[in-house]
């Protein structure tokens, strides 16, 4: 029989979630020698390797899901256990633990958390922001519920080991370019692809097989990109100020800053951008169904 801590199985699906020994130690409080030392004390109690280290971060291997999905439900009954000897039913004190991209979060979270704080105080809801590929690890490691994903990630075929995940789309629009109020191309309805020529731009670093975000997809070239940062507040404000410009989604536009301006782009493939929920199938409940029918609510 194995021996395993809880705390052994919370580095676990720290692991799986976030596809980094360093975000795992962030989001655990441990150091990075502390989770790797974990990690590997671990895999020598469960006699197989369960992670392996690659170039874009850390993914579990067959055994590493294997003992992931009973971790998952491991520490899912002591934290109902905790609940209810606390005095109250699982179901009744469990949140909904709602993940979102950075850009859905600013800009449709807002509404539903809101809408969902006054017609049903009786929810509990966690939030968690992070890129689509780390809430799809939230998703299969079972710290999630809900996710609302970009359509730039996709979920891979699991295997048998694997927790299968379905999505449905929430909405999908257009693609446009955020300026400043004050820039050349500000005042105009729409903007070709070849007047952004020689704009610099400011971007995101993707993760995993996440597209770069940021420059017009079909943008000719190497674009002069010298601002790459991941937080919107920083991009949107860099944007207002006028030092660079950005592409941002539909799901955004209501979250602009009042010193930025949002265009349309012609010439070229039409992008647009579909705004997805992600969950796990036949793991729902009632309070599950309502937050994700008021996100489907604010997305029409």
């Amino acid at each position: 029989m194995l021996h395993l801590s809880l705390d052994d199985l919370r580095v676990l699906r720290a692991v799986a979630q976030r596809g980094s020994i360093t975000a795992a130690a962030a989001e655990l409080g441990y150091t990075q020698s502390s989770i790797s030392k974990r990690l590997a004390a671990l895999e020598a109690t469960a006699g197989h390797r369960l992670a392996i280290r690659e170039r874009t971060g850390v993914r579990l291997t067959r055994a590493g899901e294997v003992l992931l999905r009973h971790a998952t439900q491991a520490l899912g009954a002591m934290e109902q256990a905790e609940q209810e000897l606390h005095g109250a039913s699982s179901e009744r004190m469990r949140p909904v633990r709602l993940g979102a991209f950075a850009s859905a979060a600013a800009g449709i979270l807002p509404t539903v958390l809101a809408r969902l704080s006054r017609d049903r105080p009786d929810i509990t809801i966690t939030v968690r922001e992070g890129t689509s590929a780390t809430l799809w690890r939230g998703l299969r490691a079972g710290s999630l519920d809900l996710a609302v994903l970009a359509d730039v990630a996709t979920d891979p075929q699991p295997d048998d080991s694997q927790t299968a995940l379905e999505t449905e789309v929430l909405a999908e629009g257009p693609l446009r370019v955020a300026v400043s109020a004050g820039h050349r191309l500000a005042q105009r309805p729409y903007v070709s692809i070849e007047d952004l020529t020689g704009e610099r731009w400011v971007i995101a670093r993707s993760e995993g097989r996440e597209r770069l975000l940021g420059v017009w997809p079909a943008f000719p070239g190497r674009p002069d990109a010298p601002y790459v940062v991941r937080d919107w507040l920083t991009k949107l404000q860099l944007v207002a100020g006028g030092a660079a410009i950005t592409t941002v989604p539909d799901v955004l536009i209501p979250a602009l800053p009042s010193a930025v301006r949002a265009l349309t782009v012609t010439g070229g493939p039409v992008e647009h951008r579909r705004l997805l929920l992600g969950y796990i199938p036949h793991e729902s409940t009632p309070k599950i169904q309502a937050v994700a029918e008021a996100l489907r609510n604010a997305a029409t």
